[in-house]
């Protein structure tokens, strides 16, 4: 885990100079580091987005206590991972236990905030793994069905074709990571769930 070390060095950076505290935060992989408008486009909800590039649902485990140490009373979290550890050949049932370990410490730390998980995106670059993805998505949303406050945010669907595969109009030509209409369709889709995130509040300087 020691090739994040930067990356966490730099949430670490961001949380201390802060000038509010958050009550949102968007935690997970590139998928939140790249979407440079995140923070201002929820800038109501007093966010940070704490992404960090290639990241894991393991490694979002492993390095939660640490990063979170200096973040008190947040009343929401929206997770995005979980391709990385599947490319990197995890077994569904191994990522599925990485994001019940990552529930439970964030219920340990904050009670029973809402903690939304976006579903993992079907890629083009792995559509090797679509067969995966899907099995991983459904036992993520079975398991945030048996919780208060869980919320399983589905892009899955949205970004197939008529045929079932990943559209590529959504995708960088890496074939990997979001592009415009990419983002435009996770933020619909987060703003169809408007439950998932805290009351609307006046910057806490």
């Amino acid at each position: 885990m020691f090739w994040y070390n930067e990356d966490i060095k730099r949430l670490k950076n961001d949380i201390e100079k802060l000038d509010y505290k958050p009550k949102l935060i968007f935690y997970g992989s590139s998928t939140f580091t790249l979407w440079n408008e995140l923070t201002s486009i929820y800038s109501e909800y007093n966010p940070i987005n704490l992404g960090f590039g290639g990241s894991t649902l393991a490694a979002c485990t492993w390095f939660f206590d640490d990063i979170f140490k200096d973040i008190k009373n947040i009343e929401s979290i929206v997770i995005y991972a979980g391709d990385n550890d599947l490319g990197d050949g995890r077994h569904p049932e191994e990522v599925l236990l990485f994001l019940e370990n990552l529930l439970a410490k964030i219920e340990d730390k904050f009670g029973e905030i809402k903690c939304s998980v976006i579903s993992i995106k079907p890629s083009i670059a792995r559509k090797n793994l679509q067969g995966s993805i899907h099995f991983t998505n459904s036992k993520i949303k079975e398991l945030l069905s048996k919780k208060q406050n869980h919320f399983y945010i589905n892009i899955y669907d949205l970004l197939l074709d008529e045929n079932g595969n990943p559209n590529h109009k959504y995708f960088e030509e890496d074939g990997l990571h979001f592009n415009k209409l990419g983002y435009q369709l996770v933020f619909r889709t987060l703003k169809l769930n408007s439950e998932i995130f805290p009351a609307k509040l006046v910057q806490e300087i």
